[in-house]
């Protein structure tokens, strides 16, 4: 008879961990997700644009990826694979990053783990000790609590939807000099928006010019963490850029985080990479060597020679893209009509990622009084599933969310937009 210890053990005894643990916030959005599937099993037909994932059934990975993870498999790819990473798929990497980026990185400047937060959380273990400054904007994914995790301090830039929801160059500078990382991410998750060309520049600029003096102090530098596991997903007007190519010398200063899981919708599969200076990069792998964060060896194999195949990436791209921007445009079509109809709520262009910002103008109407009661509205009376700024780090009420489609069908889409507009027309005509 086994020992029955469902009653026994509490579910919760903080205890008995540790202080770290104890501060630690668990994800909203995957709380708001739980929320959504536990209707879905009742029953309830839900246009679901929370998670920032892929349904498989609208958006399957390349057919090349999943014939070459199972041949590899076949072919007994089962053992431990080196702790940077396949060599193989290292130099894929390095390959792609030459001919789509212009950017050759040496070898020993790549990276290769489970998917792009261990590389997100290599980044901050490798980089900060306890007490050292993150400067990140909100909203941003995940920043505030890997802070956290790593006993760092945080400085936070409330950023403006008039600049897509961008730090500037002006935000920026007077933290600076006392930062040891700065996180940028473009294409953004939450909003779906790029950083210009030009405030790029302005910003990498500035962490030079500040990297000099400390070089002349002896201090240690600032480096820059660049988020562009999206890169490839992009289709507004501004153009995606890295921090390297506008400003050569921040090739000293910039760590990339990038992989598979948004350009082959293959968030399942668990391949990332880190890309940047050898003496950042070789010092990631031996923290990611030593918590087992390495991406499977069959997977490694198949998603180097997945990227060797040129043509067939570019197909399988371009139909993805196609795909994602019907999703995001007949979103930001319909709310631009809502608009237009005197509704209080505004959607900026999508110009990349999977991602749109929306505002429910919502905030102290009709007795709504934050962003939790317009998502219960919007669920309960639209089944419209969304996710609020706040589980991004921002703190305000701003009634901005977060829509995601890549689990969602155009038709889900197209036959949810009638029912928000007649939940938003019945909220306001009782207030």
């Amino acid at each position: 008879m086994a020992l029955d210890l469902t009653t026994l053990l509490p579910k919760r005894d903080d205890t008995v961990v540790g202080t770290m643990a104890r501060g630690l916030v668990g994800s909203e959005i995957l709380r708001i997700a739980a929320e959504i599937r536990e209707l879905t099993a009742q029953g309830r037909k839900v246009c679901n644009l929370t998670v920032g994932d892929f349904s498989p059934r609208e958006f399957p990975i390349p057919a090349q990826l999943g014939q070459g993870i199972a041949a590899a498999l076949q072919a007994g790819e089962t053992n431990y694979p080196p702790s940077d990473g396949v060599l193989e798929l290292r130099q894929s990497v390095q390959r792609l990053y030459e001919r789509a980026l212009g950017l050759k990185y040496p070898m020993e400047g790549i990276v290769i783990a489970g998917g792009a937060r261990p590389i997100i959380y290599g980044t901050y273990r490798t980089l900060l000790d306890p007490g050292d400054t993150v400067i990140y904007p909100v909203p941003s994914w995940n920043n505030n609590h890997y802070t956290h995790m790593m006993g760092a301090r945080d400085i936070v830039v409330v950023t403006e939807a008039d600049h897509g929801f961008m730090p500037t160059v002006e935000q920026l500078a007077p933290h600076l000099s006392s930062a040891r990382m700065l996180c940028l991410c473009s294409p953004l998750n939450p909003t779906g928006t790029m950083i210009t060309p030009e405030a790029l520049k302005a910003i990498c600029e500035r962490i030079v010019a500040e990297n000099r003096a400390r070089k002349e102090r002896n201090q240690r530098p600032l480096i820059l963490m660049y988020d562009q596991i999206y890169w490839t997903l992009s289709f507004g007007r501004v153009k995606h850029v890295t921090p390297v190519e506008l400003v050569p010398e921040m090739a000293h200063y910039t760590v990339f985080v990038d992989g598979i899981s948004k350009s082959f919708a293959a968030t399942g599969v668990r391949v990332g990479w880190g890309v940047g200076p050898p003496s950042i990069i070789s010092r990631m792998r031996d923290v990611i060597g030593h918590v087992g964060a390495w991406a499977p060896k069959a997977e490694q194999i198949a998603v180097a020679r997945a990227l060797e195949d040129v043509p067939g990436t570019a197909a399988f791209m371009e139909t993805m893209n196609r795909q994602l921007k019907e999703r995001l445009e007949a979103l930001h079509q319909g709310f631009a009509r809502m608009r237009e109809a005197g509704l209080p709520v505004r959607a900026i262009e999508p110009q990349g990622a999977i991602y749109l910002s929306v505002q429910f103008d919502l905030v102290g109407k009709a007795g709504l009084k934050g962003n939790d009661d317009i998502r219960k509205l919007l669920l309960d009376k639209a089944s419209f599933a969304v996710v609020p700024f706040q589980a991004f780090g921002l703190k305000e009420d701003t009634g901005w969310f977060r829509l995601s489609v890549g689990a969602a069908s155009l038709a889900e889409i197209r036959e949810a937009l009638p029912r928000v507009e007649a939940a938003l027309r019945a909220t306001l005509g009782g207030s």
